[in-house]
């Protein structure tokens, strides 16, 4: 087979361009790039708004991250402003009634089963226009709730109304967030691991294993860690596993991810 030498084919192509004029150079400039193949991986990251253990160290990480913050909270507006300054995803971490645990563990402004339909609805509106910058909403707990056809479909229709996403948390399987999103034509993406559900390094670390053998057959990955409690050892073995990630994986925001075409 012949092969052109460099120097050749420079010369060729800037005849190619002399003869075509300038037009031909901006095509050339502004035709984009094929789009890789190669696999994805977003990690969400909750509980911010309270000045929360392990703020900092997550915000300082190299990667775009999804930072989801609680309304109404101390912090809420300073952590959901750096997160956007510094490229990230910033979404309403939505508290929501769980079915085991007390109320006073969701904070103010949580969805649960006794509200009407309009408080519901006015709740969820109000939690966005405290989060600066939101451009999507996950659930805080909300195993009670997302299960609950009839309130989700409130949540979401207002989700939809202020073009933001839902990301589905999972923290029950019997969750309708997913198929509600898809009737009602909500973007929507679905956690598949939790990080930190246990405090300990061995356990984030061994999720972390996880996620990089569910990489060798899947094409996207979500994951939920968390500031607070495991806030400072989370952000640790992520920070760890950033550089073996990236061999295999790009790293991106959840409004990132439901732009791809695997999802």
């Amino acid at each position: 087979m012949y092969v052109m030498k460099r120097s050749a084919c420079i010369s060729l192509l800037s005849a190619i361009f002399l003869f075509l004029g300038t037009n031909a150079w901006t095509y050339a400039a502004e035709t984009p790039e094929p789009i890789s193949p190669k696999k994805v991986v977003a990690f969400v990251i909750d509980d911010f708004g309270n000045n929360m253990a392990g703020t900092e160290e997550m915000l300082a990480l190299p990667v775009p991250l999804t930072v989801a913050v609680m309304p109404f909270m101390p912090s809420t507006k300073q952590d959901a402003e750096l997160a956007h300054q510094k490229g990230h995803d910033v979404f309403v971490h939505m508290p929501m009634e769980p079915n085991k645990g007390k109320k006073s563990w969701l904070g103010p402004g949580a969805i649960t089963a006794d509200l009407s339909d309009e408080e519901i609805k006015s709740r969820v509106q109000k939690a966005i226009d405290d989060v600066p910058h939101a451009i999507g909403m996950n659930n805080h707990m909300g195993s009670k709730i997302t299960a609950n056809e009839h309130i989700m479909r409130i949540i979401l229709g207002v989700v939809k109304e202020r073009g933001l996403i839902y990301l589905d948390s999972k923290t029950t399987d019997k969750s309708v967030a997913i198929k509600l999103a898809k009737e009602m034509g909500v973007p929507y993406a679905e956690n598949q691991i939790f990080l930190d559900d246990v405090y300990s390094v061995p356990h984030i670390s061994q999720q972390m294993e996880k996620i990089c053998k569910r990489m060798n057959t899947m094409p996207m990955t979500v994951a939920i860690g968390h500031v607070g409690p495991p806030g400072k050892k989370t952000a640790s073995v992520l920070r760890q596993y950033i550089p073996r990630l990236q061999k295999e994986a790009e790293f991106i925001t959840i409004s990132k991810l439901v732009r791809q075409p695997l999802h």
